[in-house]
């Protein structure tokens, strides 16, 4: 009776232990995920890749539609030394200050009632030795590319730095044209110019070339550079030629704007869609270019600008407007065929950058901005 009473005793606490073992266990195990919650998991993955691919086509895509095969190597030091301090180019980068991304919220449309310009900035590099008398002088020669047609010029414009003068004056800018040694007389006065200055006060001047570019054009023969003189009324030549410690930036350029074709106009456009939003349906996002992040310091200006890319699925419904493709997806649901969500109108970006010669180039990009997404 004692024995039966202590089996009883234990089958007792067994049973007690196993429910509370059980009850633990039932408030140890994690909640179920729902449906919803592992759809829209999916779906920022999805996107994320999307993004990451994106990214990725630009890259490649910028390269290949400036026809170069890699990045230009020029560090950010490199463009803070050839970066001229002048004029025209700060009106350039005040334009991307005032509009922010080149493209905020616009559809590009075209307007074939105008033109719009490309513009190349060369720096001045040193003339042929040919030209030169015991190494003088040391400015200046501009190198042409076949880019580059007489008919197409628009303006060409020669700037130059002048230091300050130590008294009120009229300055005589000069350009020669500069020939080789052997052939006699090697200056030839192509342009000049009257300027007055205030005294202590150092400036940008700049001079219309557009002439003697079309000359070199059609004669690239005679282009052996040219020579830069700046002289005041006491003889000093105040032309910044031969770059000095800390006169980085101030050295001569030439300004070359040559005719592209029919300009585009801004139109008001919004975005389908926003990084939060749970659709799946095919739409627009927002996707912010950094150039920083590439490591491109290249590239001048927008350091960053809105591309955009398109997410998403293809409704059931719209298959029906494609028979032939709905039939197969039918036949094979696994299968790829099939509208896909893609861009269905695109647009260029504006951009000023270092080409492999170093001379500045602001031209137009076409197909880099994501303006509107479909199923196509």
């Amino acid at each position: 009776m004692h024995l039966s009473k202590i089996v009883l005793s234990v089958s007792l606490l067994i049973a007690l232990g196993a429910v509370v073992l059980s009850d633990q266990e039932t408030h140890q195990q994690p909640a179920a995920t729902s449906p919803e919650d592992t759809e829209q998991c999916a779906t920022c993955e999805v996107r994320q890749q999307i993004k990451t691919m994106r990214l990725n086509a630009i890259k490649s895509q910028i390269l290949s539609k400036l026809r170069m095969k890699e990045a230009p190597n020029i560090s950010r030091d490199i463009v803070k030394q050839l970066l001229p301090k002048a004029p025209p180019l700060q009106q350039l980068l005040d334009q991307y200050d005032v509009l922010g991304d080149d493209n905020k919220d616009v559809v590009m449309e075209e307007d074939d009632e105008h033109a719009t310009t490309e513009t190349i900035m060369m720096i001045a590099t040193e003339p042929d030795v040919i030209v030169q008398v015991d190494g003088q002088p040391r400015c200046c020669f501009f190198s042409f590319t076949q880019k580059f047609q007489a008919n197409r010029i628009v303006r060409a414009q020669l700037w130059v730095h002048l230091r300050p003068a130590e008294e009120a004056t009229t300055v005589f800018l000069q350009i020669s044209r500069l020939m080789p040694v052997t052939d006699g007389n090697r200056h030839i006065r192509i342009r000049s110019l009257k300027i007055d200055v205030n005294a202590g006060v150092s400036s940008w001047q700049s001079i219309d070339v557009k002439q003697v570019l079309a000359v070199w054009l059609r004669q690239p023969e005679t282009n052996w550079g040219i020579e830069i003189n700046a002289f005041d009324s006491r003889g000093n030549d105040l032309a910044v030629t031969s770059v000095e410690p800390g006169e980085d930036g101030l050295q001569p350029f030439l300004e070359v704007k040559i005719s592209e074709g029919p300009r585009r106009v801004r139109r008001n456009a919004g975005l389908d869609c926003d990084e939060n939003s749970p659709e799946s349906r095919c739409c627009r996002y927002p996707l912010t270019v950094d150039f920083e992040d590439f490591g491109w310091d290249w590239i001048i200006a927008p350091k960053r600008y809105k591309a955009n890319y398109c997410s998403g699925e293809c409704e059931y419904m719209h298959l029906q407007k494609y028979p032939h493709t709905h039939l197969v997806n039918k036949a094979n649901p696994r299968g790829t065929a099939g509208p896909c969500c893609t861009p269905t109108k695109m647009s260029p970006i504006n951009m000023l950058y270092f080409n492999f010669k170093e001379q500045i180039i602001y031209g137009k990009i076409p197909s880099m901005v994501v303006d509107r997404c479909g199923c196509s």
